[in-house]
């Protein structure tokens, strides 16, 4: 959405830049300073590496969940209490990933965990 939106603009200052209209202080809309072209450079680099960034923890984030879930459905030696200090585990891990998405957890994560150990020990 941001990426759309600086490209919209980049795109509409390119066309206010070629018909050389200018605002109440004479200046060009369209063109730019020479500071302003590398300050938006660096935005949109910076904007880039926390894309990549949060793409990388939500890929960790699935593996260990992946991981969690497995130990749990496979393990034969795996007791209840021990199945129930990985999920509070994996949630710690979560929301430390990711300080602000308890909700999205709980709604994503704990039903799966639930219905797992519901399933393997019988819970219920």
């Amino acid at each position: 959405m941001i990426r759309a939106w600086k490209l919209a603009q980049w795109d509409c200052g390119a066309t206010l830049g070629a018909r050389s209209t200018s605002n109440k202080n004479g200046v060009g809309m369209g063109v730019r300073r020479a500071g302003q072209a590398d300050d938006e450079d660096s935005h949109e680099e910076h904007d880039r590496n926390e894309n990549a960034e949060e793409a990388r923890r939500l890929r960790r984030l699935q593996v260990m969940m992946s991981m969690v879930m497995s130990v749990i459905s496979q393990d034969p030696d795996l007791t209840l209490e021990e199945a129930a200090d990985l999920a509070a585990n994996a949630r710690r891990a979560a929301l430390s990933m990711f300080p602000d998405k308890e909700l999205a957890y709980d709604i994503l994560y704990r039903p799966r965990l639930q219905r797992l150990m519901n399933e393997r020990f019988r819970l219920q």
